[in-house]
């Protein structure tokens, strides 16, 4: 089934490149099928290159989805240009008396600061406790996963030595949980963070249970034993040559990088990267897609909450 996009959305290029099946909502509206309805609040600063990475990652199930993208209203991204925001987005204000299947909430360049001093924390706040009440379940990614244990939970962030980057090993604390369900028993994932959230403070809370972690990167996977929330640490949605534009950009700025681990052959940046992130990946959204999402949500969209 595919993913429903907003009319001339630049990712759908790509996607039929990749012969990912989506429709345009001018289409759909013209079907009969109550198609699950995402909000997708992309606070990344490169919103284009976001928007395809988990699209991507949406189509790979048997379920129709409609997407809208939300951004904070308080915020003006530098970086994508001012006409495709108009088009493509609507402020967090303008959907807020809506109802949603489900909700994606992305990393944000944001780590360096105290969550109190991102300017657009409050709007945070509010799209968190709005989320308790007016949607399934929200799927929290890197920076918002943090954010959304620190609101929740009272669960800090804590600086890190130096960046935790590259694609490391993970393993399955618990795979009776439906968000595991396929993974194998070591997977990788992409991590690209400056900060922390550690195991010895979620264990402190009964409402959460940590699905999985690694070695080196730490906790990844926690959930909120009502699945109304899964927090993800990591960036299982990144492409293949995510982590290398983080690096080579970093570089030209003339920051301390060092080279992502466990992403280049033998650590050479003049290599192509080999990516065997994909399947756990698609396994992660699909299972949250299926079953804390479609199998939690009412046929009525009005009654969730």
């Amino acid at each position: 089934m595919p993913v429903i996009i907003p009319d001339k959305l630049p990712a759908k290029g790509i996607l039929l490149q990749e012969n990912i099946f989506t429709i345009e909502h001018s289409k759909a509206i013209h079907q009969d099928i109550r198609a699950l309805r995402i909000a997708i609040l992309n606070i990344m600063p490169l919103k284009e290159a976001t928007e395809t990475h988990i699209l991507r990652l949406l189509t790979n199930s048997p379920l129709q989805v409609e997407i809208q993208f939300i951004r904070p209203g308080g915020h003006e991204p530098k970086n994508t240009p001012h006409q495709h925001l108009e088009y493509f987005y609507k402020t967090f204000e303008e959907v807020s008396h809506q109802k949603f299947d489900g909700l994606i909430i992305t990393g944000a360049p944001v780590e360096h600061l105290s969550f109190e001093d991102v300017h657009y924390w409050e709007e945070i706040r509010e799209i968190l406790d709005w989320s308790a009440h007016n949607v399934t379940s929200a799927l929290l990614i890197c920076w918002a996963a943090q954010a959304g244990l620190y609101h929740f939970h009272g669960i800090p962030k804590y600086p890190l030595p130096s960046k935790m980057f590259g694609n490391f090993d993970h393993t399955v604390n618990n795979r009776r949980s439906p968000i595991a369900r396929g993974f194998d028993d070591i997977f990788p994932a992409p991590h690209s963070r400056h900060t922390e959230v550690r195991r010895s403070d979620i264990e402190k809370v009964g409402d959460l249970e940590i699905i999985s972690e690694s070695q080196e990167a730490g906790v990844y996977i926690v959930v909120s034993r009502d699945g109304k929330r899964v927090y993800v640490t990591g960036h299982s949605e990144y492409d293949p040559d995510t982590l290398r534009n983080e690096y080579e950009r970093d570089r030209a700025k003339g920051l301390d990088i060092a080279v992502p681990e466990n992403y280049f052959p033998g650590d050479d940046p003049t290599k192509a990267p080999l990516v065997n992130w994909r399947s756990h990946a698609n396994l992660l959204f699909l299972n949250w897609l299926n079953y804390y999402v479609y199998q939690s949500t009412p046929y009525d969209i009005k009654k969730i909450g």
